[in-house]
C-alpha cells in the first residue's frame, strides 16, 4: 500500500495509545510520573474492586486517547523523526491487550 491511513484502536479501558518522543526514554518515565501524580493511587476512589491500581487507569486512559490515526504516504506511516507509537499500560502490573490495527488506502 502506497497511500492510506491507519488507524489503531485499544480495545482496553485502562490502557491507551500515545504518539510521542521515542529519541530519549527519559520522556516516556517523565510522562509515566506526571500522569501518576495526575491520578495517584490510592486516591479517595469508589471504583476500587479490581486494585488500587484500577481507577487512576480509568482516569489517565480518559485523559489520553485509546485510537490514532496515522496516514501512510509512499508505503511508510508518516510519522515525525523522533515520533514513536507507544502502548501506555496504566495499571501496575501488566495485562494481556489487545489493539486493532485497520488499513485502508491504495
Amino acid at each position: 500500500m502506497q497511500t492510506g491511513l491507519l488507524t489503531i484502536f485499544c480495545k482496553h479501558t485502562s490502557a491507551s495509545l500515545l504518539i510521542q518522543e521515542n529519541a530519549d526514554p527519559t520522556v516516556r518515565s517523565d510522562i509515566e510520573a506526571y500522569f501518576d501524580r495526575l491520578a495517584p493511587e490510592g486516591g479517595p476512589y469508589r471504583h476500587h474492586s479490581e486494585g488500587s491500581d484500577d481507577m487512576p487507569a480509568h482516569l489517565k486512559t480518559a485523559l489520553t486517547q485509546v485510537q490514532l490515526s496515522i496516514p501512510v504516504i509512499k508505503g511508510g506511516l508518516a510519522l515525525g523523526t523522533w515520533q514513536g507509537i507507544y502502548l501506555f499500560e496504566h495499571r501496575v502490573r501488566p495485562h494481556r491487550r489487545e489493539i486493532v490495527l485497520h488499513l485502508i488506502g491504495e
